[in-house]
C-alpha cells in the first residue's frame, strides 16, 4: 500500500491549482476538487504536490504506521494521478473492476489511477470509485 511521506497543510490549494499551466488541466482540477470533496465530505488540503481529502492514520501488524489522505489527486503534466487506495482492497476488487470497465480511457498504476483528461472518462464511475475508496479506508481504520 502506498504511504504518504508528505505532511498535510503544505500550502494553499487554490493557489496551487491556479499555477497549473494548461487551462484544460486547470479546469479539470476544479472538477476533481468538487468530485472528491463530495465523495469524501472533506475539504481539500495540499500534501506537497498532491491534493488530499480527509485523513486516516494507519498501523500495520509489522508496527509500521503513518498518516495519509483518504482520496486525492495530483495534476501532473502527463496525466492526473488519482489516489483511490481503498479501491485496491481485496474485498473491493469486484466492484472496482466493474467501475473501471465503465470509466473510460485510463491506466492503472501501483496504487493510483492515471487519467490524461476528464473528457476521456465518465465522471459517474469516478464518483463511485472515490466513494468506495473512502468507505473502505474508513471501515479499515475507523478511529479517525
Amino acid at each position: 500500500m502506498y504511504a504518504q511521506k508528505t505532511r498535510a497543510g503544505t500550502g494553499d490549494v487554490n493557489a496551487f491549482v491556479d499555477q497549473v499551466e494548461d487551462p484544460v488541466r486547470r479546469a479539470d482540477s476544479l472538477v476533481l476538487l468538487a468530485v472528491m470533496q463530495e465523495a469524501s465530505g472533506e475539504k481539500p488540503v495540499l500534501w506537497g504536490s498532491m491534493i488530499g481529502f480527509g485523513h486516516y492514520h494507519y498501523r500495520y501488524a509489522s508496527g509500521h504506521e503513518g498518516d495519509s489522505f483518504l482520496i486525492g489527486f495530483a495534476p501532473r503534466k502527463a496525466a492526473f494521478s488519482l489516489y483511490l487506495l481503498g479501491c485496491y482492497f481485496p474485498d473491493a476488487t469486484e466492484r472496482r473492476e466493474a467501475l473501471l470497465a465503465r470509466l473510460g480511457k485510463h491506466r492503472l498504476g501501483k496504487g493510483c489511477l492515471y487519467v490524461k483528461r476528464l473528457s476521456d472518462i465518465d465522471l459517474d464511475p469516478l464518483r463511485e470509485l472515490a466513494a468506495l475508496s473512502v468507505h473502505q479506508l474508513r471501515a479499515t481504520w475507523p478511529d479517525q
